[in-house]
C-alpha cells in the first residue's frame, strides 16, 4: 500500500531474550496509529537483553519483519528498536539562558534546547534519549508552554537516558545486517511506558515492572518522564528453568506447563489436580509420562517468584518509591501473564497492582494484545508521538547552568523518594 497525504509508515521491533517481534503500522496526520501488519520469532541468540549471538539474532529479524512485510503489504527499509538489556541510567538535568526581560520566542527555545545539548556529558556510555521536560520561567517551574511570555532567565528539564556503548552498538549492527536502517534505539522502559500507562499515572507517580523473558525492567515514572530505573536479570525463562529442571522434561514442554497449569497462587483443589510431565530425553515410545500434582509445580513457581518480588520490593525501595506517592504498581511483560500474578505481587508489593497491556492502538491482532507486546506497542507510540530530542540539534551555546535541585521536576523526585 502507499500512505495517504500526511501519512506514514512506521515499524517497530522488540528484540527480547524470548522473542523477536515486529510491527508495522500508518500513522494518521491526526495522531491515530492503525496496525497494518505484526510478525513474531523466537529469540534464540539474545540473552539477558544483550545480543550474544549475532548470526541468530540477525535471523530472527528478518523472519520476524518478513512476516509482517508479507501481512501489512509493503516493505520497510528502517525500523525503531528497543532496547531491554541492563545497565540504563536515568537523570534529570537543568539548564538555563539568560533572556534579559524580552518576550519569549521561538528563537529563544532554540538557543535553549541548543544549550542543554551543549550541558549533557555521557561519560563514556551512549545517549538513548535527551528530551526536554517542564520549563522554568525566572524559577517558576512547570511551565509547559513559555512562548509569549516575558522573562530574565529560561530553563528547562532535560531527561536524559543512557546506556553502555558496546551492548547498543551490537544491537545496532544486528538490525543493520538485516537490511535494515535503525531510526532510534529506545530504552525499553521509556517505549513501555508510553504504551500501558496513562498521563495522569506518569504525573503522579507510578512503578512500572516489566517482566521479560531474562530481564526483569523497574522503572520509576514522576512528573510525566522516567526518574529512575534499575534491571534485574531474572525473568520468566528462569521459571521455566526451574519446572525443567525439577520435574525432569523439556523446556518447551516446561513452558506450555508453566502457561496452562502454572498460577502465582494455590488453592486446596492443586493437590488433587494431576499433571503428566513428558520425559526429557524425547523418547517417549514405551515411556510412561510421571505424573505430579498441580500444587507441586506451583511450589517451584512461586520459589522463583518470591526470589524476583523480594528484588523488586528491593529496588522500589532504593529509588524511594514510598509513602503516599509509592501506591500503584503496573505489571507488564510476557511474564506477567501468569495466572494470578497481579494479587500474589499486591500481597507482597503491599501496594495496588494491575496488568498493563498496549493501548491506542487500531487494530492491534488478539495475538499481540497481551502484556507481552507491551514493549512493541509503545514503540510504534513513541515513533509517532515525535517527541524533540535534543541529540538531533548542532550549534551548542554558552550555559548558565544551577543545581537541578531548584527544578519543579527535581523537587517532585524528592518528594517521591522521601515519602511526602
Amino acid at each position: 500500500m502507499t500512505p495517504g497525504r500526511g501519512e506514514r509508515i512506521i515499524t517497530a521491533l522488540d528484540i527480547g531474550s524470548s522473542k523477536v517481534s515486529a510491527l508495522i503500522a500508518l500513522a494518521s496526520p491526526e495522531g491515530e496509529l492503525r496496525v497494518l501488519g505484526t510478525g513474531q520469532r523466537e529469540s534464540r541468540g539474545v540473552k539477558r537483553g544483550f545480543v550474544a549471538d549475532m548470526e541468530k539474532t540477525e535471523s530472527a529479524i528478518r523472519e520476524a519483519v518478513d512476516q509482517a512485510e508479507r501481512i501489512a503489504g509493503v516493505n520497510v527499509e528502517d525500523a525503531w528498536v528497543s532496547f531491554s538489556a541492563g545497565g540504563l541510567s536515568s537523570q534529570i538535568a537543568n539548564v538555563e539562558v539568560e533572556l534579559g526581560g524580552h518576550r519569549i520566542e521561538q528563537d529563544d527555545v532554540d538557543y535553549l534546547m541548543a544549550a542543554g545539548q551543549a550541558s549533557i556529558d555521557p561519560q563514556g556510555r551512549t545517549i538513548l534519549h535527551a528530551q526536554p521536560a517542564l520549563y522554568t520561567i525566572d524559577g517558576l517551574g512547570g511551565v509547559k508552554k513559555p512562548i509569549g511570555l516575558h522573562a530574565d532567565r529560561l530553563g528547562v528539564d532535560i531527561h536524559v537516558v543512557a546506556a553502555e556503548t558496546s551492548p547498543v552498538r551490537n544491537l545496532d549492527l544486528c538490525v543493520r545486517s538485516a537490511h535494515l536502517g535503525v531510526e532510534a534505539i529506545v530504552a525499553a522502559p521509556v517505549a513501555t511506558g508510553t504504551s500501558c500507562l496513562s498521563d495522569e499515572e506518569r504525573e503522579l507517580g507510578v512503578a512500572l515492572v516489566e517482566m521479560g523473558g531474562g530481564v526483569t525492567n523497574v522503572s520509576l515514572f514522576a512528573g510525566g518522564m522516567l526518574v529512575g530505573l534499575t534491571s534485574i536479570p531474572i525473568g520468566g525463562a528462569d521459571i521455566t528453568d526451574d519446572i525443567a529442571s525439577a520435574f525432569g522434561t523439556r523446556r518447551d514442554l516446561a513452558e506450555r506447563m508453566k502457561c496452562f497449569h502454572g498460577s502465582a497462587t494455590m488453592s486446596p483443589r492443586d493437590n488433587h489436580e494431576m499433571i503428566e510431565v513428558a520425559p526429557l530425553s524425547g523418547d517417549e515410545d514405551g515411556y510412561e509420562a510421571s505424573r505430579i500434582t498441580r500444587a507441586q509445580m506451583i511450589g517451584i513457581v512461586r520459589q522463583r517468584l518470591d526470589q524476583i518480588f523480594n528484588q523488586i520490593a528491593t529496588a522500589l525501595a532504593e529509588m524511594g518509591f514510598t509513602g503516599p506517592i509509592g501506591r500503584q504498581v503496573v505489571l507488564t511483560g510476557g511474564a506477567s501473564e501468569l495466572k494470578g500474578l497481579a494479587d500474589y505481587a499486591q500481597g507482597v508489593l503491599g501496594r495496588a497492582v494491575r496488568i498493563g497491556r498496549p493501548r491506542g492502538l487500531t487494530a492491534m491482532p488478539d495475538a499481540h494484545s497481551g502484556p507481552g507486546f507491551s514493549t512493541l506497542g509503545g514503540l510504534a507510540q513513541f515513533a509517532a508521538a515525535d517527541r524533540i530530542d535534543l541529540r538531533r540539534l548542532t550549534s551548542p551555546h554558552t550555559v548558565v547552568t544551577r543545581p537541578a535541585g531548584n527544578s519543579i521536576l527535581r523537587r517532585l523526585i524528592t518528594a517521591v523518594r522521601s515519602g511526602y
